[in-house]
């Protein structure tokens, strides 16, 4: 949010070589995210024994988790600067009102996330096949999604 307000966007819809060097490192991490979760052969453990749940650590990793997801970062870049007025006084506090409606629209929807995902664990926990079949599934997302990336004309 801080880089878009601060006019990263413009400087990216102004210059054709930042915005192809912003597309080409998305598509490579796409690509990097597809070969990583292909490869994945952990499965998924929530059950690890004598491990306390450390609340402050969760949420930390969250935190971290969302500041350095650059899906975010291309977000507040390229889509919420175009519902600035062009005639308003004030772009910075618009973007920034901007900015924490959209912040709290996601804190509901990510608690909504939690409990589907409470919801679903039982029957994920116990088919490794389901597992293996939804990795595989968002690997090759994340591959075609990093392919259409590169190959895009704009």
């Amino acid at each position: 949010m801080t880089v878009s307000i601060l006019g990263l966007s413009a400087i990216l819809h102004t210059s054709a070589v930042s915005f192809q060097i912003v597309k080409y490192a998305g598509a490579i991490y796409l690509l990097y995210l597809a070969w990583a979760t292909w490869r994945d052969k952990s499965g998924l453990n929530f059950n690890k024994p004598g491990e306390p749940k450390n609340l402050r650590l969760i949420a930390k990793r969250g935190f971290l988790i969302n500041i350095l997801n650059p899906k975010l970062s291309i977000f507040f870049l390229a889509f919420l600067p175009l519902f600035v007025p062009e005639n308003t006084t004030s772009p910075t506090l618009h973007l920034t009102i901007l900015s924490l409606i959209f912040m709290a629209m996601t804190f509901i929807v990510f608690i909504l996330y939690g409990l589907s995902a409470s919801g679903v664990r039982h029957y994920v926990t116990r088919s490794p096949n389901f597992v293996l079949w939804l990795q595989r599934s968002f690997a090759a997302a994340f591959a075609a999604l990093g392919i259409k990336l590169a190959t895009a004309e704009q």
